[in-house]
């Protein structure tokens, strides 16, 4: 109205309590740290690495023995734990963002397909040792396993802890049966391109559980938000599973030209 002077009120702000000490705040739904994805995209280069080598040695051109040698059984041994014990990690970490239970049960069943179609294609291209239970079949059911768990590190980390005993401790020939070869504990390790049984390996996912649920999880998590890596190794990290899928059938197939052409000579 004329004359007269508009007035605004200012609202007072909103008291919002603080979480009480040692919680941690929900990440957004859909908001990744890059950070982990970095340390998953790291594990995707060692892992193309590690079958580069692998695959040389296929076509003859390198020799190396990954069965015995402490060097391959460790570079095999540091890519399988940084990937498991990621899952785990990642499992709380969605599990705080609250992420929509649809989106677990989809990957889930991403990942298994995927599992099952490296058990076909291995099937056709190494028959005698294809893979029946690989590092994606064992991801698949210690994420399940490793799930009820994801609220109580101690408890994981008890459980991972037994795990990882008893599958570098025990063995048993009841478990030498192929029907029971997932579980672990054979006295003898099976003929095929990528064994991950549950013992020990599951009990790596658990240790995951228990690291992102401890009690200093608020700070590292907090500083794991504050890093910014290199955008390449977490990109390779949001997509590691499409780049497991392809990186195999790239490589041999590079290679195979390869040799191709060095006989074509």
């Amino acid at each position: 109205m004329a004359g007269r002077q508009a007035v605004t009120r200012r609202r007072r702000p909103r008291h919002v309590p603080e979480p009480p000490a040692g919680t941690v705040r929900a990440t957004a739904p859909g908001r990744r740290l890059d950070a982990v994805d970095a340390a998953r995209g790291l594990a995707v280069c060692l892992m193309i690495a590690y079958h580069f080598c692998f695959d040389l040695r296929h076509f003859g051109w390198l020799a190396a023995d990954f069965e015995h040698d402490p060097f391959w059984l460790g570079a095999r041994t540091l890519i399988l734990s940084l990937f498991l014990a990621l899952t785990g990690i990642s499992l709380v970490l969605a599990d705080r963002a609250a992420a929509p239970r649809t989106r677990y049960w989809r990957r889930i069943a991403v990942i298994a397909a995927c599992a099952a179609a490296v058990s076909v294609g291995s099937y056709l291209v190494f028959p005698r040792t294809f893979i029946a239970f690989g590092v994606l079949h064992c991801i698949v059911v210690a994420t399940l396993l490793a799930r009820p768990l994801v609220r109580h590190p101690r408890a994981a980390l008890a459980v991972g802890l037994a795990m990882i005993a008893a599958g570098n401790a025990l063995s048993h020939p009841l478990f030498d049966d192929p029907v029971l070869s997932f579980i672990g504990l054979r006295t003898y390790k099976p003929s095929t391109e990528d064994y991950v049984p549950l013992l020990p390996w599951a009990g790596v996912t658990l240790l995951g559980v228990a690291l992102a649920g401890a009690s200093l999880a608020p700070r590292i998590h907090a500083g794991l938000a504050g890093l910014r890596p290199p955008a390449a190794l977490a990109w390779l990290g949001r997509h590691s599973l499409a780049v497991y899928m392809a990186h195999q059938p790239l490589l041999l197939g590079l290679l195979w030209l390869v040799s191709r052409s060095v006989t074509a000579r």
